[in-house]
């Protein structure tokens, strides 16, 4: 959720009218007015992460780290804070890269996330990036118990086809599954198991992208993500209840 996802050009316009209204909370009643202090995300946050992938450097970002603070950071603190209530306090992602042991050693990430733990390596995501703002949820990472619980719960003959059902029903809203798969079958289950194509998974994230629609700019997108992740719930306590050891 928090590593990069792979980036397609920049699509040409975004004056196309989004055809959803999702600002709804689960009991069916409109919010109010979400929230005073979120007003999207400005055209100058997707600019501001276009330009850093061109010139990725110290000097580029203490050139324009106003409008980082200004662009991306605040309104992803009030966005987040607007959602606090309903699912949780979020960690909103520094902007520094990690470069000890890699390759690639460019000093800022493009893309700034949040993430709201409901358990270990669990939980629900936002982003903002050049291709425009993406939610997801599920799980990144699982060794060990973890890994081993999530399997047997995959392999169970109530929980699987539990889990199989909240797949399905994200599928068919136009969430994508993905997440690291074994090539092979996981050891101790045999390949032809009618769920072996999750129990090779190693993380399970379910995400959609809002791409460049014109709402990403307005205070209804605060809507839409709250929308998305109700709709994920399913999945994170599926997730939670199933690969807490």
């Amino acid at each position: 959720m928090e590593s990069p996802e792979p980036r397609p050009g920049r699509a040409p316009q975004r004056d196309t009218e989004p055809e959803v209204d999702a600002r709804q909370s689960e009991s069916g009643h409109p919010h109010p007015t979400d929230s005073p202090g979120f007003s999207g995300f400005p055209v100058a946050a997707l600019d501001f992460y276009d330009d850093l992938e061109v010139d990725n450097t110290k000097s580029f970002w203490e050139k324009h780290k106003a409008v980082y603070a200004e662009a991306v950071k605040a309104p992803m603190t009030a966005l987040c804070a607007a959602l606090e209530p309903e699912f949780g306090t979020a960690k909103i992602f520094r902007p520094y890269r990690d470069v000890r042991f890699a390759k690639d050693k460019t000093p800022y990430k493009t893309h700034q996330g949040a993430f709201v733990r409901v358990g270990e390596a669990t939980g629900w995501y936002v982003e903002v990036s050049p291709r425009g703002v993406r939610t997801g949820a599920g799980f990144y990472e699982a060794s060990g118990p973890r890994l081993a619980a999530f399997r047997e719960a995959v392999a169970h003959e109530r929980f699987g086809p539990e889990l199989e059902k909240v797949l399905r029903k994200l599928a068919t809203q136009g969430f994508e599954i993905g997440g690291d798969r074994l090539k092979t079958s996981p050891r101790g289950y045999d390949g032809d198991h009618p769920r072996i194509d999750l129990l090779r998974h190693r993380s399970l994230t379910v995400g959609r992208s809002l791409g460049f629609e014109p709402v990403i700019h307005t205070p209804e997108l605060l809507g839409l993500v709250r929308a998305d992740w109700q709709a994920l719930r399913p999945l994170v306590d599926w997730v939670a209840r199933h690969t807490t050891v």
